[in-house]
Formats: C-alpha cells, sequence, structure tokens
C-alpha cells in the first residue's frame, strides 16, 4: 500500500494551492468532466464556449437541443459523438434530481460511484472526478499524470487506473478540498515535469525518498 500523504504536503509546500477545478459552477464541471476525455483542455475550452453561448449551461436547454447541434456545438472537443450521447444521459440522470447534488448524493449513499459508472462514457476517472468535484467526496483519482508520477517514484505495476487507486491508502482525515488540491498538483506538476524521466528527475521530486510512502 502506497501512503500518498507525504507526497502531497511536498507538492503543497512546493507549489502551493492550485484552487482546482476551473469553472463557474459545479454543471460546468459534469459537462467539462465528459468533454475532457481523450483530448486536451484546449478543446474542451472551446466546446464549453459554445455550449455557453448556445444554453448557458442550462440542463434543459442542453437536453432540448437536437442530438445533432449538440454534436456540432462539442465538436471541438472530439469524439464528439460519443460524447453528445455520453452528455445527455449524464444530464439526464442529474436531471431527474433537479440537479441537487446533496440530493442525489444522499439518495445513492455509498452506491454513488457504481450508478455513475453505468452511465455511458462514464469510466472511473471522470467518475471519481464527479465525486470529488460536484459531490464534495474525498477520492483519489489516479489518472495518467498521477500513474505516471508514482511510477517515476519507483512503484511498478501501475499499468491502468484502478491498479494505482488500490494502493492508494487514504487517511480517514483526507476532504475533498484536500483531494482537490492533490489532483491539481498533480496535474500541474505533470504538465511542466511529468513528459520525461529527464524532466521529471530536475524538478523538486527528483530526490523524493519513495520509501516515505510505503506502508
Amino acid at each position: 500500500m502506497i501512503n500518498p500523504m507525504p507526497l502531497y504536503h511536498e507538492m503543497y509546500r512546493q507549489m502551493g494551492p492550485q484552487y482546482w477545478w476551473p469553472a463557474d459552477s459545479k454543471m460546468e464541471i459534469v459537462i467539462g468532466a465528459i468533454l475532457v476525455q481523450n483530448t486536451n483542455w484546449n478543446n474542451v475550452d472551446m466546446a464549453l464556449t459554445n455550449l455557453k453561448d448556445e444554453t448557458d449551461l442550462n440542463v434543459t436547454q442542453i437536453l432540448g437541443l437536437p442530438i445533432e447541434s449538440l454534436q456540432s456545438l462539442i465538436r471541438p472537443s472530439g469524439f464528439y459523438v460519443n460524447k453528445a450521447r455520453s452528455l445527455q444521459a449524464v444530464l439526464k440522470w442529474f436531471d431527474q434530481d433537479n440537479c441537487d447534488f446533496v440530493r442525489i448524493a444522499d439518495k445513492y449513499g455509498s452506491g454513488l460511484r457504481q450508478t455513475m459508472l453505468k452511465m455511458p462514457g462514464v469510466g472511473e476517472e471522470t467518475a471519481d472526478s464527479l465525486l470529488v468535484y460536484v459531490f464534495d467526496q474525498p477520492a483519489f483519482i489516479a489518472d495518467k499524470y498521477a500513474r505516471t508520477l508514482f511510477g517515476y517514484l519507483g512503484f511498478r505495476n501501475l499499468r491502468n487506473y484502478s491498479k494505482l487507486q488500490q494502493r492508494i491508502k487514504l487517511p480517514k482525515s483526507f476532504t475533498y478540498q484536500e483531494a482537490q488540491e492533490f489532483h491539481g498538483l498533480i496535474d500541474e506538476f505533470g504538465k511542466q515535469f511529468l513528459k520525461s524521466r529527464k524532466d521529471f528527475e530536475a524538478s523538486f521530486l527528483g530526490g523524493f525518498d519513495k520509501h516515505v510512502l510505503d506502508l
């Protein structure tokens, strides 16, 4: 098992707060979490701007769009046919409870993550991102940057999302705010230092002792 907290504290000390996820509303986060799959944020930003201009990200208005119009608006994010279908399904699910995030969390309880995973286009990373940023629940988001980081730190067999997440042991005191910060820290670090092992070794984590993370 891996205790990630020494790493979190070192990254926070070096980089400061990241204030993730950058968005004006939780519904923007929901939509962004679908659109960001298999693309970069610049493309998502263009798609979000199109949706904002057309619907102001109003769920009723988005669901009222013909599927072809929705596909056209989100086209910059790529895979727009599948993403439009996923977006409709996810927004319909939220709309069933009037997009009341607290009510939805209470309704599904510990089964919330599994319920989201049953929706089209919602994988583990998307579900955990929604848990952390929309439902204010702590979770470790084991995205590609996280897997690369822990791999460079010397941990092996992190081939996929669940392999890393299952090895992370978060303390009971870990808050959703810390989960948001940790995800933001890792992704911002990744953009700067995880393009190659050489970049990583030159970073402030290049000499980090992985043994302090062992449980």
